[in-house]
């Protein structure tokens, strides 16, 4: 299990967190979905046939792209 947390500009209140959970918890392969509004952070715990690259275009479509690191 791979466990990632990122910055999310976009997310300004926990309907924008929520909004991101619903997304990713849709990709086969992700099993926890976490966000902080304040932070602008979002964890996510994934495995195959979940990837980064995926997670990546689900929220670039739904405008919420994680920060370039």
């Amino acid at each position: 299990m791979t466990s990632k947390t990122f910055e999310v500009p976009n997310i300004h209140c926990m309907g924008c967190v929520q909004a991101i959970k619903n997304e990713l918890r849709e990709l086969d392969g992700v099993a926890t979905v976490n966000g902080d509004a304040r932070r602008q952070t979002i964890e996510v715990e994934f495995e195959a046939p979940a990837s980064w690259e995926a997670i990546v275009a689900a929220l670039t479509e739904i405008e919420y792209p994680p920060a370039a690191n």
